[in-house]
C-alpha cells in the first residue's frame, strides 16, 4: 500500500513522541571493533524509501540481548530491541524512511553476551529516493527436485509484511496420486489484469487472465513439441512468447550442484490471446531456443539459443555432453502489425567467454540487458558458479556495469528481474546454506549495483524455519485481484 503524506507525518509525530516501549542503550560496554554479525545482513545497504522494516537479530547462540539505536539525519534517535531481535513497528519505520529519504540512517548495535555488553561499529542504511514496486509474487516450494505436496503462488506487499495466496495446488487437484504442479506466473507490464500461470498434471493447462476474465487454455498444438513454458507478455499487445520444450532432470550422487536440468528439444512459440492461436517463432531442430523476453517498446524479442556442439559430440547422449551445452543471447525485430519476426541478431556471445547466458531481461529504459550466467547449461540456480550479469545495449556510451555487490561468492544466483522504474534489481539466490533460494534486492544506478539485501520479514528468524524456496520472484505494481475460487473454477 502507499502511505499518504498526512499518515506519514502522523507516524513521524508518533515516532518522535513514543519512548516508553523502547530499551535503553547500555550504560557501559566493551568495543568489539567490528560490524555486528546481524541476520539478515543489512549493514551498509541501500534500500527503497517505501520498503518494509529491516528487522534483524544477533545470533541467539552467542547473545542474550540486543539493542539497536537509529539516528536520523537531523540527529533525532530511537532505540529498539527485544531479546536478540530488533523488530520495528511499521508506522515508526516508515516515518524514519520518510525523514531520511535521499540520506542515511545511522545504526548502532549492542549485544549482551555472558552478562557483558559489546558495542559494535556503527553502519549506515542509505534510503534511496526511488521507491520499489509495492508487490512481489513468488512460488513457495520445497527443494525436493522430483516431487511435491503442498505448493502455492503467494504475493507479498513489499511496504509491509502482508502475504496472501494467489493460488495453491490442492484446491483444484482431482487426482491426488498424480498431484498438481503450478508454476510460471507472469504479468503484462507489472500489472495483473493480464496475467497467467501454468498448471501441470491434474487438471493441467495454462490459466489466462485477459482483462480480468479467467479461462484455461491448452497451448499444445499438433505442430508444437509441447505446451508453452517460460512466458513473456508483449508490453502492449495481447501476445505471449513462450518456449516449447522437453525438459529433463538428472541427479549427481556426489557433486555439490546435486541436479542438472536440461532440454532435449526447445523451440519458441507465440500465443495470441485474442484468437487462441499459436504460431512458431523459431524451431531449429538442431539447436535449443528458450527464455524469451520482450524489449520495453515491444519491437524486439530477446532469447537464448545454444551454440552447435563439436561435430564429434553431436550424436552423443545429453548426459555425456551437458557440460558442453552453452547458450548465447539473441534478438529478433518484431512487427506488431503483421506479428512477424525479422532476422536473428547475436546480442552477446557468451560461449566465446566459455560461458552460458540465460534468462535475459531488458531494463525499462531499454539501456541495459540483465541476464544469468554460468559455465554451461540453462538452469543456473542449481549451479554454484551461477551469477547475474548485465551489459549496455545498442553500443550506447553508458557507464561500465558493475554487479559485484549483487552476486555472492560460491553460491548460485539466478532469475534476475528489473523493477518497473529500473532502479531495483531482484534475483533468486542460494547464498546462506546453498539449498534454499531466497529473494534479494539491489539498488542500481549509473551502471553500478549496491550491496544486495534480503527480503525483509516481520520475524527475522522466519526464513530459518520456513523450509521453502522462493521461486520465480516477479515484481507487480498492484496485487492480483482474482480470487482463488475464481481460478479454481476454470480448472474443475
Amino acid at each position: 500500500m502507499t502511505f499518504p503524506r498526512f499518515l506519514l507525518l502522523a507516524a513521524a509525530l508518533l515516532f518522535l513522541s513514543s519512548c516508553t516501549h523502547h530499551p535503553d542503550v547500555p550504560a557501559s560496554s566493551h568495543e568489539a571493533e567490528c560490524l555486528p554479525a546481524i541476520y539478515p545482513d543489512y549493514c551498509n545497504v541501500t534500500v527503497p524509501c517505501n520498503i518494509a522494516p529491516l528487522n534483524f537479530m544477533l545470533p541467539a547462540g552467542d547473545f542474550e540481548e540486543c539493542v539497536a539505536r537509529f539516528t536520523l539525519p537531523d540527529g533525532r534517535q530511537q532505540t529498539y530491541g527485544d531479546g536478540v531481535k530488533v523488530q520495528i513497528p511499521e508506522a515508526e519505520w516508515h516515518a524514519m524512511l520518510n525523514l531520511s529519504k535521499g540520506k542515511s540512517l545511522r545504526v548502532e548495535v549492542w549485544g549482551k553476551t555472558k552478562g557483558e555488553w559489546l558495542s559494535f561499529n556503527p553502519f549506515e542504511i542509505l534510503v534511496a529516493q526511488e521507491p520499489i514496486d509495492e508487490y512481489l509474487t513468488y512460488r513457495l516450494i520445497e527443494p525436493s527436485y522430483a516431487g511435491w505436496s503442498f505448493m502455492e503462488i503467494a504475493q507479498r506487499n513489499l511496504t509491509s509484511f502482508d502475504e496472501t495466496q494467489v493460488f495453491n495446488n490442492e484446491i483444484a487437484c482431482d487426482d491426488r496420486a498424480k498431484g498438481q504442479c503450478i508454476n510460471c506466473h507472469s504479468y503484462q507490464n507489472y500489472k495483473t489484469d493480464n496475467m497467467l500461470f501454468h498448471v501441470r498434471l491434474s487438471n493441467g493447462g495454462t490459466v489466462i487472465v485477459n482483462d480480468g476474465k479467467v479461462s484455461k487454455v491448452d497451448l499444445k498444438r499438433d505442430y508444437t513439441i509441447s505446451a508453452g513454458a517460460y512466458p513473456a507478455w508483449h508490453p502492449t499487445a495481447k501476445l505471449v512468447a513462450f518456449a516449447a520444450c522437453m525438459t529433463r532432470q538428472a541427479f549427481h550422487t556426489a557433486h555439490p550442484n546435486k541436479i542438472e536440468v536440461f532440454d532435449l528439444a526447445s523451440d519458441l512459440i507465440l500465443y495470441d490471446v485474442a484468437t487462441d492461436s499459436v504460431s512458431i517463432i523459431s524451431n531449429d531442430s538442431t539447436l535449443l531456443e528458450v527464455y524469451p523476453t520482450w524489449s520495453p517498446d515491444g519491437k524486439y524479442l530477446y532469447y537464448c539459443k545454444t551454440v552447435p556442439l563439436p561435430e564429434e559430440l553431436r550424436d552423443k547422449d545429453i548426459i555425456s555432453t551437458y557440460r558442453k551445452v552453452q547458450y548465447n543471447l539473441y534478438r529478433r525485430p518484431f512487427d506488431l502489425a503483421t506479428h512477424s519476426f525479422g532476422d536473428e541478431e547475436l546480442v552477446y556471445d557468451a560461449a566465446s567467454h566459455d560461458k552460458s547466458a540465460t534468462l535475459p531481461r531488458v531494463s525499462p529504459d531499454g539501456r541495459y540487458l540483465l541476464f544469468a550466467q554460468g559455465q554451461y547449461g540453462c538452469f543456473h540456480i542449481r549451479h554454484s558458479d551461477g551469477d547475474i550479469a548485465c551489459m549496455p545495449l545498442d553500443g550506447q556510451a553508458l557507464p561500465s556495469v558493475d554487479l559485484t555487490n549483487l552476486n555472492s561468492e560460491g553460491f548460485a544466483e539466478s532469475y534476475p528481474t528489473w523493477s518497473s522504474n529500473g532502479h531495483w534489481i531482484m534475483c533468486s539466490s542460494r547464498r546462506g546454506d546453498g539449498n534454499f533460494t531466497h529473494v534479494y534486492f539491489s539498488y542500481f544506478k549509473d551502471g553500478k549495483a549496491a550491496k544486495a539485501f534480503l527480503l525483509p520479514q516481520e520475524d527475522p528468524e522466519s526464513d530459518t524455519f520456513r523450509l521453502k524456496c522462493y521461486n520465480r520472484p516477479e515484481f507487480m505494481i498492484e496485487p492480483v485481484r482474482i480470487s482463488i475460487k475464481e481460478f479454481s473454477q476454470v480448472l474443475q
